[in-house]
């Protein structure tokens, strides 16, 4: 697996998104056990970056990710992200951005409990709060990684604005945010704002939550509970459209040889030696395969193609939630 760096920070250049194995992105059961062998997998390929996030269950898979990572853990570039459960409100007031110091002091503490660690690697804020100044919440981090709880500092879907200030009063390492071919917004101004800055990009999504699998072609292959039901994107008449893009992305992996998930990814590395999708599964055999993205090439020709896909129908995200990006 080849690496690069997110600011100075070094990392698999393909990561591993543990969300799913706690059931949030989908209504299906979890399977604690192969999602521990899929953790202990895609360390087996080389793959040091994993992510997880407070929020995740809440808190359970920051668990299950800390019982993965158990007796390997200097092999792992742990990330996690805090802000959107306030320990600072009674007993965790979820779903509600807190970033003030004292949630952020109360908040890495419960995550290196429940990541049986001493330092967290990658410590991200998970969404801005629009109610403390982000230059208190960089200087409260500043401190952490003085202490040594945490070694680098992220940010998570934040605006350009955002990302500059918080950038001058200490240096951070990557933003989280959704990138893929099937969203491409982050082009016009942030990518160029992070490579000015120094800052690693982690996109999330990179598989367009699995669309871009070309696996999925109606909701009616959906759990009733799950979350892509509400995306707008998924919606029966944008993802009709969509099939579209996901045909012409297949067209290209029948002629790279690759799935078009890891045709999706290679596309993702090829756009700079500063980005580190973190695909998300609890399946082996998803780990293999993303990961194999990391030996496919694309042509010039092929990318070409790519960067001239149909534009996705609908917006990436529900109302409410577009309400929490970008600040």
């Amino acid at each position: 697996m080849k690496h690069i760096r997110l600011g100075t920070l070094d990392v698999s250049r393909i990561g591993l998104g543990a969300m799913g194995m706690s059931g949030v992105y989908t209504g299906h059961g979890t399977d604690d056990a192969e999602s521990l062998r899929t953790v202990h997998r895609a360390l087996d390929l080389g793959v040091t970056l994993i992510d997880t996030a407070e929020i995740y269950g809440p808190f359970v898979n920051e668990e299950l990710v800390g019982r993965a990572v158990r007796g390997r853990r200097d092999q792992v570039v742990l990330a996690t992200k805090f802000g959107l459960v306030s320990h600072t409100a009674g007993n965790g007031v979820r779903g509600t951005a807190d970033s003030s110091p004292a949630n952020v002091r109360a908040a890495v503490e419960g995550s290196l409990r429940r990541l049986g660690t001493d330092h967290i690697d990658l410590y991200y804020q998970h969404r801005v709060d629009p109610n403390t100044p982000i230059e208190e919440t960089v200087g409260a981090l500043a401190e952490l990684v003085t202490e040594g709880r945490i070694r680098h500092i992220g940010l998570s879907e934040a605006g350009p604005g955002t990302i500059r200030r918080a950038h001058a009063v200490h240096p951070v390492a990557a933003l989280q945010t959704e990138y893929s071919l099937w969203t491409r917004d982050i082009e016009a101004e942030i990518l160029p704002l992070l490579r000015e800055l120094g800052i690693g990009l982690v996109p999330w999504a990179p598989i367009g939550r699995g669309f871009l699998t070309g696996k999925i072609r109606s909701t009616d292959q959906f759990d009733a509970t799950d979350r892509r039901l509400t995306n707008p994107r998924f919606t029966e008449e944008n993802l009709r459209r969509n099939l579209a893009l996901v045909d012409e992305v297949e067209a290209v992996a029948a002629e790279a040889g690759a799935t078009p998930a890891q045709v999706a990814l290679a596309w993702l590395l090829a756009q700079g030696d500063d980005i580190a999708p973190i695909p998300g599964t609890k399946r082996v055999s998803r780990v293999d395969e993303n990961t194999a993205a990391d030996g496919v090439e694309l042509t010039a020709d092929q990318l070409d193609k790519l960067d001239r896909l149909t534009p996705a129908a609908g917006a990436r995200l529900e109302a409410e939630m577009s309400q929490l990006v970008n600040l």
